[in-house]
Parts: structure tokens; sequence; C-alpha cells
């Protein structure tokens, strides 16, 4: 019997942009991605089951196909056409249905660490590929650090890294639907789109700054009213803080701030903490640093 211990960081959309709906019935999505030091531990117990079962430290997730961790072993057994015998061990710590990517950044540990296990050889780019089956944003979790993502999440185009910073993570007490949010979206001529390309530049030339106040995501001018309202209320505390900027990431209902200072970050952790059970104090992470 083995075991291998992975972590499966979470990502942030530092801008998030629908340019409309593919012929395939996804969306064509430009986003600039971060992984960020806020993971779930994931535990590969080899020799202990036949096939692969996945369990998690919180009763409500799924521990079949219906788990992204699952899907990725499955999808693994059948690229390699081997057998996988595994035990898929969960140790939550990104919050559920956040648009943090905490499934699929699980998957993609899971194919990582299957990889090694089995000593195939695979690529990154290669388990990014196999990724695309098991859901849109774990190619990226493959491969993690800072990328602008293309096509549905899939095209990565790896970026200069995020200058070195604080960030707070703030998740309110609901979950928002993604096919309704992408049905909204659909519905309405979106009103602004991020900038992008001043991303990309501030980006190349390390400024946190210049990144931070260009932050912005389309799916925000969709939100319910009440739901909007809070969102935007966790923005205006962050900033409020001391943020030099803060957005919603993904399809929420997570926002976060991004802060140059640890004791500006820190207080206001503090200060939200108090109202959201769901508040993290996090760094940057991926293309090979390893976060404080």
């Amino acid at each position: 019997m083995s075991t291998l211990t992975l972590s499966a960081c979470a990502k942030l959309n530092l801008t998030l942009d629908v340019a409309g709906r593919r012929p395939d019935g996804y969306h064509e999505m430009r986003m600039v991605m971060q992984s960020v030091s806020l993971a779930d531990e994931i535990t590969l117990d080899f020799g202990t089951s036949q096939g692969i079962s996945v369990r998690t430290n919180l009763g409500f997730l799924p521990n079949d196909r219906r788990n992204l961790a699952w899907s990725a072993a499955a999808a693994f057994e059948a690229a390699v056409k081997q057998p996988v015998n595994v035990t898929v061990s969960i140790r939550k710590q990104i919050p559920v249905c956040a648009g943090t990517g905490g499934g699929s950044s699980d998957a993609a540990a899971v194919l990582r660490g299957l990889n090694q296990h089995y000593q195939t050889g695979l690529t990154p780019l290669e388990l990014a590929r196999l990724g695309e089956a098991v859901g849109s944003d774990v190619p990226y979790c493959v491969l993690g650090g800072t990328a602008l993502a293309g096509g549905r999440g899939e095209v990565l185009t790896p970026l200069p890294d995020l200058p070195d910073c604080w960030l707070v993570l703030c998740k309110p007490a609901f979950s928002i639907s993604t096919p309704e949010l992408f049905h909204a979206a659909d519905a309405v001529r979106l009103r602004c789109h991020p900038d992008t390309t001043g991303v990309l530049q501030a980006l190349e030339a390390g400024d946190l700054t210049g990144v931070a106040r260009r932050m912005y995501n389309v799916f925000e001018d969709v939100l319910p009213i009440s739901r909007a309202n809070e969102v935007q209320s966790i923005k205006s505390a962050l900033l409020s803080c001391g943020a030099l900027g803060a957005c919603m990431s993904g399809t929420g209902p997570t926002v976060f701030g991004l802060f140059a200072e640890e004791e500006a970050a820190r207080k206001a952790w503090q200060s939200l903490r108090a109202l959201y059970q769901d508040t993290f104090l996090t760094r940057p992470a991926g293309s090979g640093r390893t976060p404080k």
C-alpha cells in the first residue's frame, strides 16, 4: 500500500468576460486566472480498494461520478488503458459552490497524483487536455499560476506572475446557480467588460495597482438584486479596509480583495470574518513559487 498527499489550490478570476454562446452550447470566455494558497488536501491511497472510491470530510458532497475527483480518476483510467485502484480522500478547505474552483482543483490534483503514482509520463499539457472532459476549469487547475483562459476555459496562455500580495476571500452564506447566471447573461446586453488587455499589460509591468484597478467580472451585472447588493457590500468593505481592488470570482458568490500590505489585509480579514464564516486570508500561488 502507498499513499500520496497533494494540495489542490483555489483559483480566482482577476477578470471574467463572456463573448457569447458557442455552437457547442458552451460560452466563449476570456478570463485572467490566478491560483492562491488556500487549498484542499487530497490524499490518494493505493492498494486499499478495487476500483475508484472517493470520500470527503463534508457529508453532503457526492462520493460517486458526480464528484469531479471521481470523474478525473475515471478519465485517467480510460486514457492510460490500465486499471486504477485508488481511494481519494478530500479534506475541504475551499468553500463549496463559491466560484473558486474547489471541485476542479480537486480533480486536477487527482490527475497529477495518478500520473505520478502510475509513472505514466503524461506532461502537464497532456494532463490539462485530459481534464477538458472533466470540467471547464480543470485544465487551468492542472497548470495553475497566472494565466489567460479562452475558449470555454481550456485555451490557456501562461502570464507573468501576479506581483506578491495578500488576498482576502469572503463567501456570503448563499450559493448561485451557474446555469442560471449564464442564462441571465445571455438574456441581456452586457453593459461593461473588463479591461483584460490592460490587466495583461499591468502584469507584464509588475504593476499590482494596475491589475487591481482593472479587475472586473461581467457576472456581477446579472446577479439577482439581493445577491448583487450583498456582493457589493462585501466589495465596499474590502475597499474601505484598504484593498487596491475587489471583484467577484467566477460565478460567485465569493468576493476577494487584493492588498499590497499584510497589516491591511489582516484587518480586513478579521473584520469580515466576524460577519461571514467563510472568510480567508491567502497569497498568490503557482508557477513554481511557494506561498508564504
